[in-house]
């Protein structure tokens, strides 16, 4: 990948319904031009997929909130994963280094269904405690996946 494919995801990462034709005119391509790199990033895996991105309340899930999670003696990532797939509020999941064994991102219709979401993560075996922070407001946000 050259310097003019990392500006054309980075038009599509903006916007990626834009037309060729306009992200060619802002990177210095043609429309086919840069329809012939977008087919060849897709193809090469590069780019993964194109998605809507939705405010969340229109799913009903306003309620966010970030969990440290604690575990008695050792789990795997492979455990781990299996026993936070089946918390559908569980929205990202990963290891992390330092105190906690894991860090969880969750979202939930409001607090209840929050708290209900977090009890199922508490009593799941070898799950020692956890620790919330509920998200007040969002300051920064750049998809990058």
């Amino acid at each position: 990948m050259d310097a003019t494919d990392h500006r054309i995801i980075d038009q599509l990462r903006e916007n990626a319904r834009a037309g060729y034709a306009d992200i060619g005119e802002l990177v210095g391509l043609s429309a086919s031009a840069v329809k012939r790199r977008v087919d060849r990033m897709v193809a090469e895996g590069s780019i993964r997929g194109f998605t809507v991105q939705v405010d969340p309340t229109v799913d009903g899930v306003g309620v966010e909130a970030y969990v440290e999670l604690y575990c008695r003696g050792t789990v795997s990532p492979t455990d781990l994963r299996t026993m936070l797939s089946s918390v559908p509020e569980v929205m990202y999941a990963g290891t992390v280094s330092g105190n906690a064994d894991a860090i969880v991102h969750m979202r939930a219709r409001d607090i209840a269904a929050l708290e209900h979401a977090l009890e199922k993560v508490r009593n799941a075996p070898n799950v020692d405690h956890t620790r919330s922070s509920i998200m007040l407001s969002r300051l920064v946000h750049r998809r990058i996946d």
